[in-house]
């Protein structure tokens, strides 16, 4: 059973998840960042979901890993969408909405056929292990995809301050997770530490999206100069 830290980062992260939509429907920015409150809200049914197995089944049961694994693939493929309806917002003036879905489709397929073969070629061919590939190649694919599209941000001088706060969230989010795991494999004996903080990483994107929400307006602009790197 969870502990009262584990308890208490759950509870945080569950309400910073239900925060984002109430945000973003109070300000009534709902639809237009349609699919990352799709996201967030889908991330609040699988915090519960979680517990409620959790708790009736417990941590070690194969009830609680098959809907753990099962539910992250599904986070990641719903956090990769999102990240592509950021795409849509940037180059919106462009009329690329058609090649950028095509594209994710393609990619989306590619990357689940790559995942399909490393566990066709290893001795564990389980959907799990395929859930748990699909997520975790996903989410290198969303961290090289969040760089190219801050790359564009700045390319293209973008200037709506919410929009580049978001993007820049889901950067640092995918950041901290990326520098996470490379640590936790360079310094395995440091569990105890990798215990606490883990958890409270997953508190960063919902955290950031709700202040971008509630706290700065949607006309709010950025001077196209402060974007663009100062030659020395």
């Amino acid at each position: 059973m969870l502990g009262p830290f584990e308890c208490f980062v759950w509870l945080l992260c569950t309400l910073l998840e239900a925060g984002v939509v109430v945000c973003a429907v109070r300000t009534r920015s709902f639809r237009r960042y349609f699919l990352l409150n799709v996201y967030m809200g889908l991330s609040f049914l699988v915090s519960v979901g979680r517990y409620q197995v959790l708790r009736h089944f417990g941590v070690d049961s194969l009830e609680y890993a098959y809907f753990y694994f099962y539910s992250d693939a599904l986070l990641t493929i719903g956090l990769y969408f999102a990240l592509l309806s950021l795409y849509s917002l940037v180059f919106d003036e462009m009329k690329a909405e058609r090649y950028l879905r095509l594209g994710a489709f393609l990619l989306l397929g590619a990357t689940a056929w790559f995942s399909y073969e490393i566990v066709n070629q290893s001795t564990h061919r389980m959907l799990t292990h395929f859930a748990f590939e699909l997520s975790q190649n996903l989410y290198f694919v969303g961290l090289v995809l969040t760089y190219v599209l801050w790359g564009a941000i700045f390319k293209l001088r973008e200037s709506r301050t919410r929009l580049i706060q978001l993007v820049l969230a889901l950067g640092i989010y995918f950041s901290a997770f990326a520098a996470n795991y490379a640590l936790r494999n360079l310094y395995p004996n440091l569990q105890p530490v990798w215990h606490f903080v883990t958890p409270l990483l997953g508190c960063i994107l919902p955290a950031a999206w709700m202040f971008a929400f509630l706290q700065v307006p949607e006309e709010a602009r950025l001077v196209p100069a402060r974007l663009a790197v100062v030659p020395r």
